[in-house]
């Protein structure tokens, strides 16, 4: 029986698949690696893919923002999670975004992070493993064709820019292992191993003011109602009550309802942290930071949460190695570490009292400026 508010699709046989595959990503095997391994599982299973191959930075984006989505029965992601960031803005910016996001989304790891295709993998209750063993389990899901829906956040920035994010949003020691590591990314994996361990030596604070709405602090809703959330057969669904129907023009985008302008005080039922200077800031939305971190245990696909991770300034070196292994198992809260926070939130609204620091989103970065999501 499924969690309350999940419903199941089953892709229909002979199923079309539209492949959107960076050749580049991660150790730069995603081509060879589609051949050899996903394509005779997919045969096998009646899906016939078509491979579209990406040559530049938002070229995924362009893709299927334009693309005629009726030929397909499934959109398929083989890459890291940056593609899969493309491919959510791309459908979010047709004008028929709602029916887009209808359109079941795959995702098979062909990247060096590969985070929410260890998330689903977890989900679906395999054991945490990386490389082809991950990207075969995650062929059989796909070649199983059950889907359902996914949390999306929403997220404003103080210049303007709205983003729609399916993995995480950070800032500090994490974003910046992730984005000054690019360079290891042939290593695969190992790219965040070796990151961390250089950004160690420097450890750097970042200042600035974070607030959240805590996931059971809503008033006038009901503790179980999402934020921007998959609805129905993966329509993005407001909190009940938030919108006339009707209201909105055709293709407009859902107003964020918990949010108010970021010139503005955030509302009086918010939790200000007191503290202003961070490691880091990291908020999740799946289970998996990594294809072997497990980053929020209690994380769901479609649970309305956000996982909130803060770690204060404080913590010594040897301490934050510590809670990077520990992370490996899902086990880092149990260090006790005091200045480790996590709380599941609806909404959240970062600070930055400079522009030091690199923001990620989905892990592609960020210009470092107020956020809110």
């Amino acid at each position: 029986c499924p969690p309350p508010g999940l419903s199941y699709g089953l892709l229909p046989r002979p199923c079309r698949a539209l492949v959107l595959l960076n050749p580049l990503s991660g150790p730069g095997l995603a081509l060879k690696d589609f051949h050899v391994l996903v394509q005779p599982m997919l045969a096998e299973a009646d899906i016939a893919a078509t491979v579209f191959i990406t040559e530049r930075a938002q070229h995924a984006h362009e893709k299927v923002r334009e693309e005629d989505l009726s030929q397909w029965d499934t959109l398929v992601v083989m890459s890291g999670d940056g593609l899969l960031h493309e491919v959510v803005n791309g459908l979010m910016e047709r004008r028929d975004w709602e029916a887009a996001m209808t359109k079941p989304l795959c995702i098979l790891p062909g990247g060096s992070g590969n985070a929410l295709a260890a998330s689903i993998n977890h989900y679906a209750g395999n054991e945490q493993v990386s490389k082809h063993e991950l990207l075969i389990n995650c062929t059989f899901i796909l070649c199983k064709g059950l889907h359902t829906q996914m949390d999306l956040v929403s997220l404003s920035t103080a210049s303007g820019k709205r983003l729609f994010s399916f993995l995480s949003f950070g800032w500090g020691f994490i974003s910046d292992v992730d984005i000054a590591s690019e360079k290891y990314r042939k290593l695969g994996n190992v790219r965040f191993t070796l990151g961390t361990l250089q950004h160690l030596a420097r450890l750097q604070l970042y200042r600035g003011r974070l607030s959240y709405l805590p996931a059971d602090a809503v008033p006038g809703t009901p503790p179980d109602e999402p934020l921007v959330a998959n609805g129905h057969a993966g329509c993005v669904t407001l909190p009940a009550g938030t919108e006339v129907p009707g209201a909105r023009a055709e293709g407009a985008l859902p107003e964020d309802s918990l949010l108010v302008p970021l010139q503005q005080p955030v509302p009086e039922h918010w939790t200000v942290v007191p503290e202003e200077e961070f490691v880091f800031v990291y908020a999740i939305y799946q289970s998996h930071l990594g294809s072997d971190l497990l980053m929020a245990p209690a994380a769901r696909l479609h649970d309305g949460r956000i996982h909130l991770f803060f770690l204060k300034a404080g913590v010594t070196r040897v301490t934050l190695l510590k809670l990077f292994l520990a992370m490996e198992k899902g086990t880092h809260l149990d260090v006790n570490c005091p200045h480790l926070r996590y709380v599941p939130v609806r909404a959240f609204r970062l600070e930055p009292h400079t522009s030091a620091g690199i923001m990620t989103v989905d892990g592609e970065a960020l210009a470092c400026e107020p956020v809110q999501g």
